[in-house]
């Protein structure tokens, strides 16, 4: 087995909310219940993303649009975990640095879909959104695919684009069902609206596509041109 460093145990880049956050979890980590582990913490996406279906499913079927703010109750205790997963197991020593990179971004996808679905889930059905939230899915899984598979070839894992991180885009959905609960609860903008971000996504692959392509090859170049 190759002696090179697990690259996946450290993030290259950093958000902009990254050194807050640093400084969050170095001052509350040590306050965490011994009996609370990093697996715990990591596992628990699995009960935020039933909250998100479940809470979606209630708008769904009550036409009570307050039922989402559990969606938006499950990303910050999704974020919560996700923050302190880690940084207990590095604390206490855990080991479990490979299971906890595996676990951690399959749950997160897991959890990306859940929210995925909640809004399509409380999309009004006249306006046969279903493709495009399809399509949403697949754009928004393509962005985690770009980064493992440019892990693979470069062993530096980067999930940061333009200083956008995932706690930005957590920020991003709070405030979007927001928008949705008080300005928008029959939710007759999303007709407009989710084409509209759909093209904005495809969009954004296409650049960090782009960015990681353009950076592969050069790297490929400098390891042709020591060996000529």
């Amino acid at each position: 087995m190759s002696d090179q460093k697990f690259g996946g145990a450290l993030k290259k880049g950093e958000s902009i909310l990254g050194p807050w956050e640093k400084r969050f979890v170095s001052r509350w980590v040590d306050r965490i219940p011994n009996w609370l582990e990093t697996y715990h913490l990591t596992m628990l996406t699995i009960l935020w993303s039933a909250l998100v279906i479940l809470s979606a499913w209630q708008v769904r079927e009550t036409e009570c649009v307050q039922w989402f703010w559990g969606v938006s109750i499950a990303v910050v205790l999704q974020y919560l975990t996700d923050l302190f997963d880690g940084a207990v197991g590095r604390t206490r020593n855990t080991g479990l640095v490979k299971w906890g990179f595996y676990m951690d971004h399959f749950l997160d996808f897991i959890f990306q879909c859940a929210l995925i679905v909640a809004y399509a889930l409380i999309s009004p059905p006249e306006f046969n959104l279903q493709w495009w939230f399809f399509a949403i899915l697949a754009i928004t899984s393509g962005f985690m695919v770009n980064s493992f598979l440019s892990f693979a070839a470069t062993n530096e894992f980067e999930i940061y684009f333009l200083g956008i991180g995932p706690t930005e885009i957590r920020i991003y959905f709070i405030a979007l069902n927001t928008v949705i609960i008080y300005l928008d609860p029959t939710r007759k903008y999303f007709e407009a609206f989710v084409p509209i971000y759909a093209l904005f996504l495809i969009l954004g692959l296409i650049f960090v596509v782009w960015k990681s392509h353009k950076n592969l090859w050069k790297l490929d170049m400098q390891v042709k041109g020591k060996n000529h």
